[in-house]
């Protein structure tokens, strides 16, 4: 009899700690996936507020089923074109699309081959259709990441001849609201100015760098800004300023007329590096608006 009390006892003991130690998991998993919602909310929440001094003037939600090319031009260049650069630039859906209200632009290696040519991604730009001169420019975007990837927010002048103007690059002007070297850092993104000099010869603000203070600008979206206006540019991350260049000298007459936006991601590149076996593909850029705004009390 005590034989069999004891057995029940040992049994009952076991049960108990075996429905604890489940409960306990099923807890933990329950609370890892909290964690993992509450992560995807926070990275997905849209709190951004220009500031009281501006008024909106300009954006693309892409809350439409297709890209709208009343406002987006896609550039279609062969490879090796820009910076000895490795991708095609195509008007194919599959490099460029709207899903869940977002652009999506999509670099793709189309082989096993690390090499010219051998990847396809997606150009677009608003030149001769949408055309902003001064203001604050902003998108919120998920940035994509890797060895030889190179994804960029950024402007030209509109009379830029290779888009339909009468005017070479550098006199052109380009503002590059962001650029991110994956062969660099996947946590760092870089801001510049290039123009031309007194003498016509190609000259630039320089690279100015933010950091994350942790992770990489693929984890989450970020607020990306430039306000510009008659006598400065400056460069914001989340609403932090980073960078600022005064434009009242003569020589940087480009800053002073219109420019239109581009997007883009590309891959390789004599500036950012060679993809390679550590790069994954497809690599996506999510871009959930793009805006422009105008400052209070001026047109």
């Amino acid at each position: 009899m005590k034989k069999l009390l004891l057995r029940v006892l040992i049994i009952t003991l076991i049960s108990t700690v075996l429905y604890s130690c489940k409960n306990k998991v099923e807890k933990m998993n329950t609370d890892q996936q909290t964690k993992n919602n509450n992560s995807m909310s926070k990275t997905n929440k849209d709190s951004y507020q220009p500031g009281t001094d501006w008024k909106l003037a300009w954006s693309d939600e892409f809350e439409a089923n297709t890209i709208d090319k009343s406002i987006w031009n896609f550039q279609v260049v062969k490879a090796g074109r820009f910076n000895d650069e490795w991708q095609r630039y195509t008007d194919s859906n599959d490099n460029a699309y709207i899903e869940n209200n977002c652009l999506v632009i999509k670099a793709i290696h189309e082989s096993e081959v690390h090499g010219m040519d051998q990847y396809t991604s997606a150009r677009l730009n608003t030149a001769q259709k949408r055309v902003f001169k001064y203001g604050k420019i902003a998108a919120r975007i998920k940035l994509p990441q890797g060895e030889g990837i190179w994804p960029a927010f950024w402007m030209l002048g509109s009379n830029i001849d290779e888009n339909g103007g009468d005017t070479p690059w550098p006199k052109s002007g380009e503002i590059d609201i962001l650029e991110l070297y994956g062969s660099k850092d996947d946590g760092v993104i870089e801001a510049n100015a290039h123009y031309a000099d007194a003498s016509g010869a190609h000259d630039m603000m320089g690279a100015a760098s933010y950091k994350l203070k942790q992770g990489k600008f693929a984890d989450a979206f970020h607020i990306f800004e430039l306000e510009w206006d008659a006598t400065r540019i400056a460069w914001f991350v989340d609403g932090q300023q980073f960078a600022s260049m005064p434009i009242t000298a003569d020589e940087l007459s480009e800053f002073h007329k219109e420019f239109f936006i581009l997007l883009n991601i590309a891959v390789g590149g004599t500036h950012a590096g060679r993809p390679d076996g550590t790069t994954t593909f497809p690599q996506h850029m999510y871009i959930d608006w793009v805006r422009v705004y105008t400052r209070k009390g001026k047109m």
